[in-house]
């Protein structure tokens, strides 16, 4: 994939990560997983993030599920694999970052360090060292202060970019999103957002100009066809198919481990994957989620290839 990244927008799936039901890594499901994910026509997808409950993973499972990814996806012009660089540490971030560049990513997501409440000085001495280090692969920086803490704001983020050419998008999961996603795109260097937060404020981010939404993977359809219908001038249809979805992202995303265990249990019922199980300290579904997830999969059946009862 070319590394202009901006001409990557639409819907770009955050990868989850299946176990088997002792806890143990399901590479076999992952494998379905990716290959399900990319079936459904998306020219982007991110490992690993909150959604792949990446917190959770040892180095070497990481690196594994990586491979499992970039054999998808390395060679291809078709597909952008962004992995995911969270380290807390300046060193380390760096470190992983040229190694998912020389494995093959074609461009990189960056976390802020946030642990311990670091100064926003040196949050932008960190971003800058992993953005010089790996010049010219584009980065995406993922701004989300719900989950760590980290405020930044457009001008200094603009200032990241004017320094860092290869700062080419930003992830907003900010609420509501729509303020820093215009914020961006008028700045200078203008910059183009997708959002994240399984893409709750979707049709307000859209008006504003992003650029993207970058989701949980188990109903891409849906998304991908909110999106079409967007950007094919029927944003009517488009936000009316959004508002029968959003009763159910908006009650998963009280808490980001319940839709990371929604979505685990809709991936179930795909066929994609054989346990539900999230790693500990997780979330278990209680029979009032349960029956959320049966409601979900019955409206959108027609939608969503491989449901079952």
């Amino acid at each position: 994939m070319p590394t202009d990244l901006p001409a990557v927008p639409g819907v770009s799936p955050v990868l989850q990560v299946p176990f088997h039901s002792d806890g143990s890594l399901d590479e076999t499901g992952f494998d379905t997983v990716v290959t399900r994910v990319l079936g459904t026509g998306v020219r982007s997808v991110m490992f690993p993030g909150f959604a792949s409950e990446y917190h959770k993973l040892a180095d070497d499972e990481r690196g594994r599920l990586l491979e499992i990814l970039l054999g998808h996806t390395r060679g291809r012009d078709d597909v952008c694999a962004i992995v995911a660089i969270h380290d807390h540490g300046t060193i380390p971030a760096v470190h992983r970052a040229l190694a998912a560049a020389e494995a093959g990513a074609d461009a990189l997501n960056l976390l802020p360090p946030h642990f311990l409440g670091p100064s926003r000085e040196a949050v932008s001495t960190h971003l800058s060292a992993v953005l010089e280090a790996v010049a010219p692969l584009p980065v995406v920086l993922q701004y989300a202060p719900a989950q760590t803490g980290t405020a930044l704001d457009a001008a200094t983020i603009g200032r990241l970019a004017a320094r860092h050419p290869n700062l080419r998008m930003v992830k907003v999961e900010s609420q509501p999103p729509h303020r820093l996603v215009e914020a961006l795109a008028t700045g200078t260097p203008s910059l183009p957002a997708m959002i994240g937060y399984a893409g709750v404020q979707l049709p307000a981010a859209l008006e504003a100009g992003a650029v993207g939404v970058q989701p949980g993977c188990t109903f891409t359809e849906i998304y991908q066809e909110i999106w079409d219908l967007h950007h094919d001038g029927r944003p009517g249809e488009a936000r009316d198919l959004h508002a029968r979805l959003l009763p159910y992202i908006s009650t998963w995303m009280q808490h980001v481990e319940l839709i990371i265990a929604a979505e685990k249990l809709i991936s179930v019922r795909r066929g994609w994957q054989e346990s539900e199980h999230c790693r500990v300290p997780g979330w278990t579904l209680d029979r009032a989620e349960r029956q959320s997830v049966d409601r979900f999969l019955s409206e959108f059946a027609d939608r969503l290839p491989g449901v079952t009862a």
